[in-house]
């Protein structure tokens, strides 16, 4: 079938969106007694888990959710019986989230659909007024990205971006202590992930065309025929994501910019095939990225969905290292010429990331995980995901906010 893509009519319609249609005014200040309205658009395993999150801060945070947005319908009305049980009170349902934009008893929205549908979702969000929690990867394109970011500060609308990392104590206890010096200057980050347990393979016998809204489902993509594995599969397709550097790499990096201070990558190159799983992918299953950063140091991270050995993230200093699995360092002393003892991290507490956007949103500051730092991990993460399809060395203007080859 030849591919199609959506006009902006199209986009709207299959959105739920009426063309020229007003949308609801949002609040713009909060009052104490103020309970915050929450629509939950994409209902699957992690739009589950952030319902659940919420529904744990009900009464401390005056939260509630007020609307279910999910295509399939076994995702939608187990969603919606799950927030009556946690609220008391039957949530509105749809499968078209322009349908939960235009409410005004919708305050703020939490996306969790598949990857292509983050950043065009937030846009119109943003438009319609509403804050946002939307999960990583932020972004599949840095023109998208870039637009949500002008929004968000246009509109001052908050906005967390789902790289929780930003709100674990190991990771601000890192930056604090790289910030005294004692590594050293440190010129180099290694990461890797590695398990071999096919977690993507989800059982899709049960997913029936009668039970899809297709159309709202493919809002932005190509008009192809019903499938159920874009669906419950959708990890493995190019059309849905941009692969392991999104899907991954994306909390990983965006833990090197917190500990560095850092902003943007120079450069990106990477390399990848599909050594193992022949299960119909069109995504590899290992992928090694190298991306450099001016502020003077190589991140290196590798993927490996082929071996089970696990993940290691190590800082490289001048006089010693440091191991975020353990929240460890140890010296270098003897070659450098500066002898550093072997120790920990000095504890800092974690803050709860989901709490953490709630409190933003009543009292209107930048969350942890801000729009700003989800626009620098989009850039990376696809820099790295272009480097792997083009063979090329992608390169990045932060003034300009473009990205080429060269």
């Amino acid at each position: 079938m030849a591919e199609q893509s959506l006009s902006r009519r199209g986009f709207l319609a299959a959105s739920g969106l009426a063309v020229g249609a007003g949308l609801a005014m949002p609040r713009s200040v909060f009052g104490a007694n103020d309970r915050l309205r929450v629509g939950m658009i994409g209902t699957g395993d992690r739009g589950g888990a952030l319902m659940h999150e919420i529904g744990r801060l009900r009464a401390s945070h005056n939260v509630e959710v007020v609307a279910v947005c999910d295509v399939w319908r076994p995702n939608r009305e187990g969603a919606a019986a799950r927030v009556e049980k946690l609220f008391d009170k039957k949530p509105f349902q749809t499968t078209r989230f322009g349908d939960v934009l235009t409410r005004d008893d919708v305050d703020a929205v939490v996306i969790a659909t598949p990857d292509f549908g983050h950043t065009p979702i937030m846009i119109e969000a943003l438009k319609a007024g509403k804050d946002v929690y939307v999960e990583k990867p932020m972004s599949l394109t840095i023109e998208e990205a870039t637009e949500a970011l002008d929004l968000a500060r246009e509109h001052d609308r908050v906005v967390q971006a789902g790289t929780q990392r930003r709100s674990e104590g190991r990771w601000k206890a890192a930056r604090a202590f790289i910030a005294t010096g004692v590594l050293g200057h440190v010129s180099r980050i290694s990461a890797a992930n590695c398990f071999n347990q096919p977690r993507w393979a989800r059982n899709f016998d049960n997913c029936k065309e009668e039970d899809v809204d297709w159309d709202a489902y493919l809002f932005n993509r190509p008009k192809v025929p019903f499938d159920p594995k874009l669906l419950r599969r959708w990890h493995l397709y190019r059309m849905c994501t941009n692969g392991i550097s999104g899907l991954w790499m994306a909390h990983l990096i965006d833990a090197a910019h917190l500990a560095m201070g850092a902003r943007y990558p120079n450069s990106a190159v990477a390399l990848g095939g599909i050594y193992l799983w022949k299960d119909g992918r069109e995504h590899t299953d290992v992928f090694h990225a190298l991306l450099d950063y001016p502020e003077g140091f190589l991140f290196n991270w590798c993927m490996g969905l082929t071996n089970s050995a696990g993940s290691h993230y190590t800082i490289h200093g001048q006089y010693g290292t440091l191991d975020m699995e353990r929240a460890t360092y140890s010296g270098d002393g003897v070659e450098s010429g500066q002898r550093i003892e072997a120790g920990a991290l000095e504890a800092v507490p974690n803050e709860d990331h989901m709490a953490n956007w709630l409190e933003c949103v009543r009292d209107r500051r930048r969350p942890n995980g801000d729009i700003e730092f989800g626009h620098q991990h989009a850039v990376a993460t696809i820099m790295a995901a272009h480097a792997l399809d083009t063979g090329q060395r992608m390169r990045y203007d932060p003034e300009q906010r473009r990205m080429f080859a060269g």
